[in-house]
């Protein structure tokens, strides 16, 4: 019977769907709303993988007008901050030379 109303509320209203997933998961829904209101709304979405003295770091671009900086803490990334300006655009093919496959996804 749950089943049943998952696909109903799916069908009529996947946003109420990704909140109550997002509680049962102990989530805040109001940072999914903000990144899908983010990444949604931009037209062209670049990655800047990049190293250096103070380790790795990854720089997100949205529609060349908007930087996302992450720095490698760690085994992680955290996100440092952003930046508004012109950007260039990035290089489609940045990940074909990862051979690693592995995927968050269990």
């Amino acid at each position: 019977m749950k089943l049943f109303w998952l696909k109903l509320i799916a069908f009529f209203s996947p946003k109420i769907l990704f909140k109550l997933a997002a509680k049962e998961q102990d989530w805040d829904s109001d940072k999914i709303e903000a990144a899908t209101k983010l990444f949604s709304g931009a037209q062209q979405i670049d990655f800047w993988p990049s190293g250096g003295r103070e380790g790795r770091s990854l720089i997100i671009t949205l529609d060349n007008k908007m930087a996302l900086f992450f720095y490698q803490n760690g085994d992680t990334f955290s996100y440092d901050g952003f930046e508004i300006g012109l950007y260039e655009n990035g290089e489609v093919t940045v990940f074909d030379s990862i051979k690693n496959t592995k995927t968050p996804f269990k």
